[in-house]
């Protein structure tokens, strides 16, 4: 397999997480509608609890199934599944920190952010996995150039598919 192919392979926890709190999302706010020092919520509605630990469950299920199909990339299961667990982590945690940086801002739920919502996750993810497995520098500039496509590409489909209400 190429290596273009490899670090999507690779990354592919982490997109999962990153969009499966639209499908497995909802209930109680991350921040029990708290606000920080500015007046100002804390994450907003959209960061759930449901959809935090649904999306890193399912980031690593991910990384279990890709164990099946190519178990020489990640050595053992345990390997592919605490890869898989760190990526999605580190996507979910990147994403809420884009949302505590937008609400700073006082960017509205929703509100494009360009940059911060495609790459924050991406970053994070790679940073969280990083003990355990990364990529060559070539496969990391890569997923920063392609991943605000695939971004771009994902919520466009969800925003379709009546998931999501904005395309971005």
């Amino acid at each position: 397999m190429s290596s273009v192919l490899w670090a999507l392979w690779y990354i592919l926890p982490a997109y999962v997480a990153n969009a499966s709190p639209v499908l497995v999302g909802g209930g109680e706010p991350m921040d029990g509608g708290r606000n920080w020092r500015d007046g100002r919520r804390l994450l907003g509605d959209g960061k759930t609890w449901r959809g935090f630990f649904g999306g890193i469950a399912l980031g690593t299920l991910t990384g279990a199934v890709q164990y099946v199909i190519t178990p020489d990339y990640y050595g053992t299961l345990k390997v592919a599944l605490l890869l898989a667990f760190l990526l999605s982590l580190g996507a979910l945690v990147g994403d809420l920190i884009g949302s505590f940086i937008k609400r700073r801002v006082n960017l509205p739920r929703g509100a494009p952010a360009l940059g911060l919502d495609q790459l924050g996750f991406v970053i994070s993810a790679m940073v969280f996995a990083y003990p355990v497995k990364t990529l060559p520098s070539g496969g990391i500039l890569f997923l920063l150039v392609v991943t605000p496509f695939v971004h771009w590409g994902a919520n466009y489909l969800a925003y379709r598919m009546g998931w999501k209400s904005v395309p971005w």
